[in-house]
């Protein structure tokens, strides 16, 4: 209190006009009094965060290793039964399985997955495809219809689905479509978004699981990407979705027997489905919605790694901030709506409710995105215009460096990469804070849902004259808010360098171009023709 009142005792004596030395004497004193404790509170709690961050890695790291090094294959831990015909009963010894293909303006790979889908090999009697068409193009409808009644001619059994409306986008179109009559006829529902393309064994390898282990409700495939080569952008997706398969849900299929539902190239047993109440709309994430439901009313999930579907990368800059968006946002807006159900759920156990409340939501999905931001991309910077401050070098170094050695193992052929991947991230987890705290505030942007630009077998031809894209879509694709951040950062290194001996603008530096670059645009591909 008294050093309010001096504070306020010096504004007041300074209405008719600051002299330098009062104006020197009241930064000083706020400086002090609130700056310096304010950045020190920060420094503590991202270090906090940090070593939560280190120890949900670790823990993962550990879970994936030992499944590695024993061999914990799947069919080890769970019956698994080749389906054989029988003399007798003949086809219908194989269950009835539904495949479900949901698409929005899928003009360049509508034929990919739609082709891949009826290639399976699955008895024709035992076998429906719903290919679910919410394009609003009419010329795009039009060329899904047509492929779809070629494929009827074929023999296969398959469903053109369209609405007049995208109420729920995704959910809502699976949510109609397992309405239909004869769905009621199958047992399980496999589904593919539009840029997958299920080998032809998929089926074969898959549904064995859930026949023969009537506590499973879920069988997670792995994504294989067409296009990681394409540019920098897409290696580092790879770099970090591989981490995502091969130990975040490697570990859960191996601890609680719990993942995040990817949303595609998984099969479903459709009565854990209906126990739950099928499709929700309430999130951008039905996927993790549905698998969480069906988790908290005791069943099971299984990750398959040696299964693996082919999709595509966003390669445009563009269409990979909108699917992060979605990505960060949607899990952040599920658990404030999911907590308290969590909390009260009866079929779980303590321990399992612990996990999904902290391990899966928490620290992956909250803190994650937060102390990457707010600790490397501001935070650290700051501290350079403190002297009192001194952040351990265990938190700067030691504990990044681990993670970051953690994260580069799913993908060892990019591992070269490492440094172009942190700064990648860096920059991108701005727009994951962002959208993190857009879901738990539920604003403006919790629903918005883009679909994921694609681009199928045009990623085969000629790129247009680059230089001539970015001369006339330039105000498309700058950024403001990374530009300024990436200013600020110029002005911490610099600062830095000039009077600190941390030596931070060795990191610094590079973040603060790499955040310039990215806000201009200069990032990923740019396909000819659109």
């Amino acid at each position: 209190m008294a050093m309010q009142a001096r504070i306020s005792e010096l504004l007041l004596s300074s209405v008719d006009g600051f002299r330098p030395e009062q104006i020197r004497l009241i930064w000083t004193k706020v400086r002090a009094a609130v700056l310096v404790p304010t950045m020190k509170a920060l420094v503590v709690l991202c270090l906090l965060m940090s070593v939560m961050l280190f120890i949900e890695k670790i823990s993962m790291g550990l879970v994936a290793f030992y499944v590695k090094i024993f061999r914990r294959k799947p069919e080890k831990v769970y019956k698994w039964e080749a389906i054989k015909e029988d003399e007798e009963l003949g086809t219908l010894v194989y269950p009835m399985v539904l495949v479900q293909i949901p698409m929005y303006n899928e003009r360049e790979v509508y034929k990919l997955s739609i082709g891949a889908v009826c290639n399976l090999v699955w008895p024709s009697d035992r076998l429906i495809v719903q290919v679910l068409d919410d394009s609003t193009d009419l010329n795009t409808r039009d060329m899904v219809q047509k492929e779809c009644e070629k494929w009827l001619i074929k023999g296969i059994n398959i469903k053109y689905i369209s609405r007049d409306n995208r109420k729920g986008y995704k959910a809502g179109a699976m949510k109609e479509a397992m309405e239909y009559d004869y769905v009621q006829l199958c047992d399980y529902v496999a589904i593919f978004d539009a840029d997958f393309q299920p080998a032809s064994d998929f089926l074969i390898r898959t549904v064995p699981f859930l026949v023969h282990n009537p506590e499973l409700a879920l069988v997670q495939a792995r994504w294989k990407f067409v296009n990681a080569d394409e540019c920098l952008m897409t290696r580092i997706q790879e770099m970090s979705l591989n981490y995502h398969f091969k130990i975040e849900q490697q570990s859960g299929s191996s601890t609680f027997a719990f993942f995040g539902f990817n949303g595609t190239a998984g099969v479903w047993r459709i009565s854990a489905i209906t126990e739950v109440e099928g499709w929700k709309e309430r999130t951008t994430v039905e996927d993790m919605d549905l698998a969480v439901r069906a988790t908290l009313a005791g069943w099971k999930f299984l990750y398959v790694g040696n299964v693996k579907v082919q999709s595509e990368l966003p390669s445009t800059f563009k269409a990979y901030r909108f699917q992060q968006h979605r990505w960060s946002c949607g899990p952040a807006n599920l658990f404030k709506k999911m907590a308290i159900e969590i909390i009260w759920a009866k079929k779980v156990s303590l321990q399992k409710k612990f996990f999904l409340l902290y391990n899966f939501f928490f620290a992956r999905r909250i803190i994650s995105h937060n102390v990457t931001f707010f600790f490397y991309c501001v935070v650290i910077p700051l501290s350079v215009f403190f002297p009192e401050i001194q952040i351990p070098t265990w938190g700067v170094v030691y504990i990044p460096t681990a993670i970051t050695l953690l994260n580069s193992v799913g993908t060892l052929s990019s591992i070269h990469l490492t440094a172009f991947w942190i700064l990648f991230e860096n920059v991108m987890s701005w727009h994951r804070c962002k959208a993190v705290f857009i879901g738990l505030s539920e604003s403006d942007r919790v629903n918005e849902w883009v679909v994921t630009e694609k681009f199928g077998n045009m990623m085969t031809k000629p790129v247009v004259n680059v230089a001539k894209k970015l001369t006339t879509r330039c105000w498309q694709r700058f950024h403001f808010s990374e530009v300024m951040i990436g200013v600020f950062l110029l002005v911490c290194a610099t600062f830095d360098y000039m009077y600190r001996t941390e030596r931070y603008f060795i990191y610094i530096y590079p973040l603060a171009l790499s955040f310039i670059i990215m806000g201009f645009g200069y990032v990923g591909t740019f396909p000819g023709g659109k």
